[in-house]
């Protein structure tokens, strides 16, 4: 589709997941995170000047709380485990998870909409991580770009308030006990329990949130509350919680689509020209060769813009959080627990574009040098009879993601030693649209007149320019609308899971117990679509028929500031902000573009809710058992603990598409043809797969001296393919252009990725609330997710614009006729081609077939090895109040991407392989708590396909303090990336530039009463 769609909106599709708060917290994993978060050594408490004497015992509050007991956390456990604990009730140290996930060694994370939002582990990017809650495997939906599975089941932290959560632990090596998925890390969320914390205790906050953006400062709202109370002598105990927050944010940025990588030898649609007979040439202007600057040498790579654009988004986001637990006690041997956890998380997000397309016929521009050429511009010119577009879209994504999860835990510890637990529960996970006219929109408009344009990247921020032709001036009295596009998503993902755990307790000194278990988990997912679309980008109504009201200029340099290249005085001076529902509501009336789409049915008569024409679903059942058994002893004067585990996993699949029959091509435009589907015939796909594994974990620990521990690790896991890929049915792109088209296939008998993981640590504990630690990771990784690449037909569609009537139009007009000019000499000698509802040119029976280029999931035979250090220190400064942390983690890949090699050349390269740091200098004394942060990832490899995808290094400051005023009170104030940082991506060159975006600071403050 040729409307302007920013990357950023691609990222705002209410992504989302859900991992709501509550349910009953697994012996396994939360084995030492106390209910109440106090240090689980209060002897060591007596030399923090922060700590406090409470019946003759020294109680540590506030930060310093908080590090020690994630601090004892990573002491006692037997294997690789990190951890943050909240510094009380309601009161987690960030106020948004992945934020505080980030200040973990190894942890970074990536942002939408200026949050946190996922996570990468040692370079496994967030579908390599597994997120469970309170030991549970969670439902995940999103609608990523609404028509196509969800590329990860990776959790969204956004949706997730951090009221209501009491500790995160990551477990960076592998464990029997623990559920498969995460490759990269297995992170628990771990919520408070009433009976963990005896008597009755709550805590209520309101804050104010400001986000410094183009579109102004708006507070908003957030509310927090949550309250806990036992009864009858402690032997029963209810907790509620609940968290309502409103945001207004706005993201600004450039964003652009290339061509794949051409060779300089090549001369054909898209490359620059070789020589003066190149029918570009030739066909406009004799001259042009003289206009490439530096031209790539027959050998060198390079990529060629296909659009341009700036996108100013303003983002509305609610968020509503609610659990409620109820455990009772009758006897101490028996815990039964029943929860209830809600989340809903919606987003609104709208945006403005404006932009170029570019046609690659008149075009001059500049190169770097080879070997990978980047443009330093690339720039087109246009006849005044060609009636070039600026593009000017009004687009909205609005969704919902609604969660729940109802559970029940039954927990068991006999005096003997033997105990049992069952744990059940039911959770579902929904997203929709909220508006009647789907999860994503985008309508059309421009102004039709363009004399010149150009893109110049050697800026920070791209500097795209134009001229236009008299009569054509960027004003909203000559706009006109064009194509557009409703696209419907809905995806459901419902987990039911059963889980048996027993064990053992030895009175023995060398076995210390022995646990088993089994897990059933039955997790079926939903994903439809639907798309109305009308490809009608040479425009439709008049600018006279246009109410001017519709559009609103806007200055757009001064809300694209903030990055050097912004305020350049040849950058396109406005932008409009588009009355979308009033310009789809004139549309509909007067051209009918839902009730009477080229492509596309709407549910209902004059809606424009798309029909769900494809509708996929997977049916994913696993069964697992293991068994595990930790012994302690000593060799000598050294203490040992040694862990050995052993999981099995067996995995069923089933999938099955209903698609769409495509019956037709319509050619709608020069470089457009759309794909017409049967309104009753459909088409039904049926693929199944399995697997199963042996999965070994084994842990060592050893105290050589009471405050150091030196660890050591080996372990197998997976991680299962992304729904995305597992997908049956043939998937088309639409619309296919006048040389050909891709289409995809996905595949259910794919493997898991499969790691062989070493892990070797070494810590030192030289204080209550200090530590220096240096860890080494090797991950051997194989099964690796690729895609083959072929060439078919499909349905017999056929390509108009290949076809004997061209070649006709190209015998009377020249050989170097437009596809303008051929397709209105095919409309008037060929009238019985043409579609009688739209005008457009159809396919015929002679035409040639069209090419798809098919891309279809497989597990490749590559492997890679990912190895790497990680360092840490955390330093309380005495009696000061002052402290410090600092990490820094190496993350090496023997996998690379070569950006000097075509995609025709098969590449394999693991993504999101980068160091990063983090430091945070804390002071917390007297009732002032106060922190600075600074995270800094590395650039890079984010994703390729044809071509490389990358991120640029990037470093976010942070900051926040509160006072405690006594009586329960305190005050606070934070605030999110106070220098303004810019994000940015680029392909294979530097200046392949393909989004960059302003940094905003976010505000909040705040005040919290605890009782």
């Amino acid at each position: 589709m040729r409307a302007l769609r920013s990357n950023a909106l691609g990222k705002l599709m209410l992504g989302a997941s859900v991992l709501a708060i509550g349910s009953v917290a697994q012996p396994a994993l939360a084995q030492s995170t106390q209910g109440n978060n106090q240090s689980s050594d209060s002897s060591k408490a007596a030399s923090d000047s922060t700590a406090t004497p409470v019946d003759d015992v020294i109680v540590v509050s506030g930060i310093r709380a908080s590090l020690r007991e994630s601090m004892n956390i990573k002491r006692d456990a037997v294997g690789v485990v990190d951890a943050i604990s909240a510094e009380d009730i309601g009161k987690f140290p960030d106020t948004n998870l992945a934020e505080s996930l980030q200040r973990i060694t190894g942890v970074s994370i990536d942002r939408s909409s200026g949050e946190g939002s996922k996570v990468t582990v040692r370079g496994f990017g967030p579908e390599f991580n597994l997120v469970l809650l309170n030991g549970r495997q969670m439902p995940a939906s999103s609608l990523g770009d609404c028509c196509s599975a969800p590329a990860s089941r990776s959790f969204d932290f956004a949706n997730l308030a951090s009221e209501g959560v009491a500790a995160v632990e990551v477990y960076k090596s592998g464990r029997a006990s623990l559920p498969t998925g995460g490759i990269g890390s297995v992170i628990n969320i771990i919520t408070p329990r009433p009976l963990d914390n005896e008597g009755m205790h709550g805590s209520l906050s309101a804050k104010l949130t400001v986000d410094h953006t183009f579109s102004g400062t708006k507070p908003t709202p957030e509310f927090s509350g949550i309250f806990s109370d036992t009864f009858a002598d402690g032997k029963v105990g209810i907790l509620v919680d609940g968290n309502y927050s409103k945001r207004k944010a706005s993201l600004a940025g450039f964003s652009a689509g290339w061509r794949e990588g051409y060779l300089g030898s090549e001369n054909n649609w898209g490359s620059l020209p070789v020589d003066a007979n190149d029918w570009r040439v030739l066909y406009v202007n004799p001259n042009l060769l003289n206009q490439i600057d530096n031209r790539p040498g027959p050998n060198d790579i390079y990529q060629v813009t296909q659009n341009a654009g700036y996108d100013f988004t303003n983002i509305s986001r609610e968020r509503i959080n609610g659990q409620a637990v109820l455990q009772l006690r009758p006897v101490d041997s028996l815990t039964a627990t029943f929860d209830y956890t809600f989340s809903q998380y919606t987003l609104d997000a709208r945006t403005n574009s404006i932009g170029v397309w570019f046609n690659h016929v008149n075009t001059s521009s500049s190169w770097t040098d080879g070997p990978v050429a980047g443009p330093n511009f690339y720039a087109e010119h246009f006849g005044a009879g060609e009636n070039k577009d600026l593009a000017i879209t009004g687009a909205v994504a609005a969704n919902r993601n609604i969660n729940r999860s109802l559970g029940g835990n039954l927990k068991w510890q006999g005096d003997s030693g033997l105990r049992f637990e069952l744990d059940a529960h039911h959770s579902t996970a929904e997203s929709k649209p909220t508006t009647p006219y789907g999860s994503n929109i985008a309508v059309g408009s421009a102004i039709y007149g363009i004399e010149d344009q150009k893109v110049d990247f050697t800026h920070a921020m791209p500097v795209i320019s134009v001229s236009m032709y008299p009569g054509s001036e960027i004003n909203v009295g000559n706009i006109r609308p064009a194509g557009n596009a409703f696209r419907n998503g809905y995806m459901r993902d419902r987990i039911d899971e059963v889980t048996f755990r027993g064990g053992y307790d030895f009175d023995s000194d060398f076995i210390e117990s022995l646990d088993f278990g089994a897990t059933y988990t039955d997790n079926s997912v939903r994903s439809a679509y639907g798309v109305i679309q009308n490809d009608t980008w040479g425009g439709t109504l008049s600018a006279a028929n246009t109410p001017d009201n519709l559009f609103t200029m806007t200055n757009l340099p001064k809300d694209l500031s903030g990055m050097e290249g912004s305020n350049d005085p040849s950058i396109i001076p406005n932008y409009f902000q588009v009355d979308t529902v009033g310009l789809i509501n004139l549309l509909e009336n007067q051209l009918g573009i839902c009730s009477s789409p080229i492509t596309g049915t709407a549910e209902a008569a004059g809606s424009c809710l798309a029909k769900y024409t494809t509708d996929r679903h997977i049916d994913e059942k696993t069964t697992a058992f293991y068994a595990q058994s930790t012994h302690k002893f000593d060799v000598g004067t050294v203490g040992v603990n040694l862990r050995l585990g052993l999981r099995y996993e067996k995995t069923d699949i089933d999938a099955t598409t209903i698609q769409p029959l495509p019956i037709a091509t319509l050619w709608t435009g020069d470089n457009e043809i759309s794909i017409r589907y049967s309104p009753t015939e459909t088409r039904s796909e049926f693929l199944s797969g399995k697997y199963d594994y042996w999965l070994p974990a084994i842990d060592l620990d050893i105290k050589p001296t009471s405050d150091v521990v030196l660890r050591a690790s080996y372990s197998h896991t997976i991680t299962r393919p992304d729904y995305g890929s597992m997908q049956s049915g043939l998937e088309l792109a639409s619309p296919i252009r006048v040389d050909g088209s891709t289409a995809g296939v996905g595949n259910p008998n794919l493997l898991p990725y499969l790691s062989k993981n070493l892990d070797l640590s070494a810590e030192w504990y030289y204080g209550p609330s200090s530590y220096l630690s240096i860890g080494f990771f090797n991950k051997n990784v194989s099964n690796f997710i690729t895609s083959i690449n072929y060439n078919q037909s499909a349905y017999g569609l056929t390509n108009p614009a290949q076809g004997p009537r061209v070649a006709a139009a190209r015998a009377v007009l020249g050989q170097n006729a437009s596809y303008t000019d051929i397709r209105a000499w095919i409309s008037q000698n060929y009238p019985n081609a043409l579609d009688p509802t739209t005008g457009a040119i159809m396919g015929q029976p002679d035409d040639p077939l069209v090419n798809f280029l098919t891309s279809e999931k497989i597990n490749s035979d590559q492997t890679a090895r990912l190895w790497g250090w990680e360092f840490a220190v955390q330093h309380s400064f005495w009696d000061t109040g002052f402290g410090a942390l600092l990490n820094y983690t190496i993350v090496k890949s023997d996998t690379s991407y070569d950006n000097a090699l075509r995609y025709t050349i098969p590449q394999f390269a693991v993504t999101g392989v980068s160091n990063s740091a983090n430091a945070v200098l804390f002071y917390d004394k007297n009732g002032l708590q106060a922190r600075i942060a600074y995270n800094w990832r590395d650039g890079f490899l984010s994703g390729y396909g044809s071509d490389p995808f990358y991120i640029q290094p990037y470093g976010q400051w942070d900051a926040s303090a509160s006072y405690d005023f006594g009586n329960g009170v305190s005050v606070f104030v934070d605030g999110i990336n106070i220098t303004n940082a810019d994000r940015r991506g680029h392909m294979r060159s530097d200046q392949n530039v393909y989004f960059a975006q302003p940094g905003y600071a976010r505000y909040s403050a705040g005040v919290r009463f605890k009782f």
